[in-house]
Formats: C-alpha cells, sequence, structure tokens
C-alpha cells in the first residue's frame, strides 16, 4: 500500500477504534455518555461554564456538531442552557450537579482506558507521534495546534 494511503487509512482505523473502545467502557462502568459528550463535559469541568461557541472551538468541533452533543447531555440530566446575562441571545452551558459529582469517577475510567490503548509504547516515542500529529493538523489549518501534556 501506498505510504500516503497507509497514513490516511491507519489515522482512520485508530480514530474509529479508539471512540468504540472507549465508548464501550464507559458503558461497561454504567457512564450513559460518548466519547465526544466526554469532551465536552471534560471542557466544562476544566474551564467552568462556556457558550456553545467556545466550546466548539476548545474540542475542534463545528458548531452544529456541539449542539448535538449538549442536546444529548442535556436530555441525560448532564447539562443545562442558561441565558447569559450580557447577551440574551446566547446561551451558556453548564455541568448540572449529577455531572459535577461525576467528575472524577469518568476521568478515571478514561483515563484507564487511554493507558490500554497506549500501553508498552515508550514516552518517547508517545513524545514523536504526538509532534507528527501536531504538523499534520497544521499542513491542514495553520492555527490548528494541539497540545502535548507529558508527565515525566
Amino acid at each position: 500500500m501506498i505510504l500516503n494511503k497507509q497514513v490516511a487509512v491507519y489515522l482512520n482505523l485508530v480514530h474509529n477504534r479508539t471512540k468504540q473502545y472507549i465508548s464501550t467502557i464507559f458503558q461497561e462502568h454504567g457512564f450513559n455518555i460518548t466519547p465526544e459528550q466526554f469532551l465536552v463535559m471534560d471542557t466544562l469541568w476544566n474551564e467552568g461554564t462556556m457558550s456553545q461557541q467556545q466550546i466548539a472551538h476548545a474540542i475542534m468541533k463545528d458548531k452544529n456538531s456541539v449542539v448535538k452533543l449538549i442536546d444529548g447531555l442535556e436530555k441525560k440530566n448532564l447539562v443545562t442552557r442558561v441565558a447569559d446575562k450580557v447577551d440574551r441571545r446566547q446561551n451558556l452551558i453548564e455541568l448540572t450537579l449529577y455531572a459535577k459529582e461525576l467528575d472524577t469517577q469518568i476521568k478515571e475510567v478514561a483515563i484507564k482506558a487511554v493507558d490500554k490503548i497506549i500501553k508498552d509504547i515508550p514516552q518517547d516515542e508517545l513524545n514523536t507521534f504526538i509532534g507528527v500529529l501536531n504538523k499534520m493538523a497544521a499542513n491542514m489549518n495553520g492555527e490548528t495546534q494541539m497540545s502535548a501534556h507529558t508527565e515525566e
């Protein structure tokens, strides 16, 4: 297979399998959320109440996708929409008390799932991998930068 094609095929494969794997792990632990919904919640846990546009920017998704994710989280009693006091046309998204109580539990499950995905891969290889992904993202959009958080 041509190298260019292999890169695209494996990026797609790993992306899809990662989402499926984490989804399964969440379900097994009794958390009825998708990996994408987790990204929204994790952003809100870390940053606090945000607008839909701010969330879209933070997780690098288009606004329409974020609206659907928020709709799903709202149905599960994990977030609420609150009118912005400064700009009534804009909704702010905040975590419910129930979602705040799940913070540590869900994060631990997510971290353990990713730990299993990357087990036996040396840290220097992971750092190189993140660097390559960052360059690929930059090639597609000069403003798209992902940060690599490494623990030493």
